[in-house]
């Protein structure tokens, strides 16, 4: 009998949320999973499932090569990425310091991309692979406070559509998941990059946090909130679009996300703008 090959897959920023329950998913559904935290301490538990630990940090060159490496000693090559690792950092554009809008990109587009490229060589020589992204509902739109995670959304979407046209022909699926807010440790841990206490936007900065915090740490939850898909569900999603052999360009996650991809697409810019007014913070 032919000994049937397990897949292997490496999943970046696993320490919580999407990327921890994706490590867990992927396992159990048979994969050889590579689990990535800046502080691997962090996922020991994943490693007590039985599941490869090790440091990644996507903002550094060295510690990225490192890790493609150490793969690539251990097994025959990497046919999976799970490009999850990143954060949100939330301010109006007049406030956000140039630096932290840098390191925004830095961490959820130039590290995916610079992963991606590490890891397409060998997929292309062995003709397989899957390169998933995580995107969002604002890789489609953008709301008052989030204009810098929406850019760096809106420019994945840019890059996974390039990117799944020119590898296809070698047997890479490039695949983007788009969820609403989910109710994981990315929106508790958002970065507030506001400006001073006493500033023009002061209240705003309030009202945004306030509005992050009621998507995840209710009950009673926004509107968004009540709708946010969990980790887990999201993760269900990626491993049926990594276990597929036909997987689709896009995987929108949750009731709210497929609402929300329908509204944008058929009303008129001053009705969806009036929309986004009556459900998220204004200044």
């Amino acid at each position: 009998m032919t000994k049937q090959i397990s897949r292997v897959a490496v999943v970046t920023g696993c320490s919580s949320g999407i990327g921890h329950a994706t490590a867990l998913h992927l396992h159990r559904a048979g994969l050889v999973v590579y689990a990535t935290a800046r502080k691997p301490d962090r996922i020991a538990d994943l490693a007590a499932e039985g599941i490869h630990v090790m440091a990644l940090d996507v903002t550094d060159e060295a510690s990225m090569a490192a890790a493609v490496e150490k793969v690539f000693a251990e097994q025959d090559g990497i046919d999976v990425l799970v490009n999850n690792a990143g954060y949100k950092l939330l301010g109006p554009v007049e406030e956000v310091p140039p630096e932290e809008a840098r390191r925004q990109f830095d961490t959820n587009l130039f590290g995916l991309a610079r992963m991606t490229q590490l890891v397409l060589p060998g997929m292309r020589e062995r003709g397989y692979g899957r390169i998933v992204n995580l995107s969002s509902v604002y890789g489609r739109f953008a709301v008052p406070g989030g204009a810098y995670p929406a850019a760096t959304k809106h420019a994945l979407a840019g890059f996974s559509e390039a990117l799944r046209l020119e590898v296809a022909r070698f047997g890479i699926r490039v695949v983007q998941i788009e969820p609403a807010a989910t109710r994981s440790k990315l929106e508790a841990n958002a970065v507030q990059a506001g400006g001073p206490a006493d500033g023009p936007y002061a209240q705003f900065n309030k009202d945004v946090a306030r509005w992050h915090a009621e998507a995840v740490s209710g009950p009673p939850y926004n509107l968004a909130g009540r709708f946010a898909p969990t980790p887990d569900a999201v993760a269900r999603v990626i491993t049926r679009a990594v276990t597929s052999r036909r997987p689709r360009a896009r995987y929108p996650v949750g009731i709210l996300a497929h609402m929300l991809f329908v509204m944008r697409r058929t009303m008129p810019d001053r009705a969806w703008d009036a929309f986004v007014r009556r459900l998220w913070p204004m200044p």
